[in-house]
């Protein structure tokens, strides 16, 4: 029997695929980065059938590339070796949603869009951290690559968020970390060995995860935008470091546009959150003064007149602020997820102006603070994709904004093969021997998302 024929036998014919038209969509992403080579698409429906096609994929030695929305921009779903695309868009229900000790359990293919609306009809004074990316993107998923939602200064990063999962590991097991390997309730994840840590950040080579236990947090009244301006860029990390200490911010982001020329200054784009009126007035007023009285005063000016498409733009839940972005035409976007300690700001912001210039592009910045502080420096960059040499130069870009964001002993988030290869050369050697220990233990076929943390990739 082959492996189609045996898949087929799994799934039914109906979520199965070798088509050239499947195959093509799904070897390659939004980003531009190289295409890969899938050979079939799967759409499993139950953790039984994960578990079928893990044990199948070890028998025949075959990859497999779990898939989540698609979305990262880096590749990290695209086949590098063959083999399987295991997409969990039809395992989307949400199981559980506990009001009182505020978690949903969700299945992997459930989307941010359907979580915040089942939330909104069912327990409006309950929401999710959602990061700012299409509406197809999976709660799983973002979770699992450590990315950030609207609510990520306040609360910590979406992986934090997670109270336990089920997994199918590479060998065909079903595991249950967190409370719920122990009971009924998946309120917290310790003060167990704490296991998540062996699926957050690997990028699906460790293990297929099939269901989920997320934090939710309290929905408040009140909502708003503030935004304060300033020329100068030394100023930064000592501005983000006082205006999170006070300690009553939402979101947070830095944004900043070569064109138009109104656009061409520092903006700290502050949304603040309240369950009453009095709260809203308290926080609005500290920042206020805040920002008034910053270093002796005139430093910042507050913008008065924030224009409503803005507004909208900025409270919108997920946020819209990459679109402050220069896209051009052809509509390619990547960047570089730089995760920075704050006093290494102005440095990356004058190299980052120098390598979008480099590459005949403008530069364009949009940096969500996250806790710590640190900050998510976005090195974005907007491309045509239709161009080659367009797309090149992305490439081009990427690579020297990853090179900037390690000297400056920074973190590539969710980053493509090459900024993997750059971490795994700066990393402690114990440490990634222990990497390749935990990845020969778990998968010792090396049949998971093969080609992402790969010490052999280093020369």
């Amino acid at each position: 029997m082959t492996i189609y024929e045996s898949l087929v036998q799994i799934l039914g014919a109906e979520r199965v695929s070798a088509g050239q038209e499947e195959l093509y969509f799904y070897s390659r992403d939004a980003g531009a980065q190289v295409p890969g080579r899938a050979d079939y698409v799967v759409l499993p429906k139950t953790t039984e059938e994960v578990q079928q096609i893990v044990k199948l994929a070890n028998q025949e030695k075959v990859p497999i590339t779990p898939m989540g929305g698609g979305f990262s921009l880096s590749a990290l779903a695209v086949p590098k070796k063959g083999g399987i695309v295991l997409d969990m868009k039809a395992m989307d229900r949400i199981l559980q949603v506990n009001e009182i000790s505020r978690y949903a359990l969700i299945e992997a293919g459930v989307t941010q869009a359907a979580l915040r609306s089942y939330l909104k009809r069912n327990y409006p004074h309950l929401q999710h951290s959602t990061p700012e990316a299409p509406p197809a993107v999976t709660v799983v998923a973002n979770a699992l690559i450590q990315g950030h939602g609207h609510i990520s200064p306040r609360y910590g990063v979406n992986s934090d968020m997670i109270n336990g999962m089920e997994v199918v590991l590479p060998t065909g097991e079903v595991c249950r970390i967190g409370s719920g390997c122990i009971g009924p309730s998946w309120f917290t994840r310790g003060p167990l060995p704490d296991l998540a840590g062996l699926f957050v950040g690997w990028y699906g080579t460790t293990g297929v995860v099939t269901k989920l236990a997320i934090r939710l947090y309290p929905k408040p009244r009140y909502r708003d935008v503030f935004v304060f301006s300033t020329d100068e860029v030394e100023l930064i990390p000592e501005a983000i470091s006082g205006a999170m200490g006070l300690d009553l911010l939402e979101d947070f982001f830095l944004i900043s546009q070569e064109k138009p020329d109104w656009m061409n200054h520092v903006f700290f784009v502050i949304i603040l959150s309240a369950h009453s009126e009095d709260e809203f007035i308290l926080k609005r007023d500290t920042y206020r003064r805040f920002f008034r009285d910053f270093a002796g005063g005139g430093k910042f000016e507050f913008v008065k007149e924030l224009h409503p498409a803005l507004r909208k733009r900025f409270l919108d839940v997920p946020p819209l602020a990459a679109l402050a972005a220069d896209f051009r035409k052809g509509g390619g976007f990547e960047y570089t997820g730089a995760i920075l300690p704050i006093e290494k700001v102005p440095e990356a912001w004058t190299k980052g102006i120098e390598i979008a210039h480099r590459y005949g592009m403008l530069c364009s910045y949009v940096h969500q603070v996250l806790p710590g502080p640190s900050i998510m420096f976005g090195f974005n960059y907007s491309f045509n994709r239709a161009d080659q040499k367009d797309i090149e130069n992305t490439r081009k870009a990427l690579e020297d904004s990853n090179r900037l964001t390690y000297d400056l002993g920074g973190i590539v988030w969710k980053g493509e093969l090459s900024a993997q290869k750059m971490a795994m050369e700066r990393m402690d050697p114990n440490t990634l021997k222990l990497i390749t220990r935990i990845k020969g233990l778990l998968d010792p076929n090396g049949i998971m998302n093969p080609g992402n943390w790969d010490p052999g990739d280093i020369n």
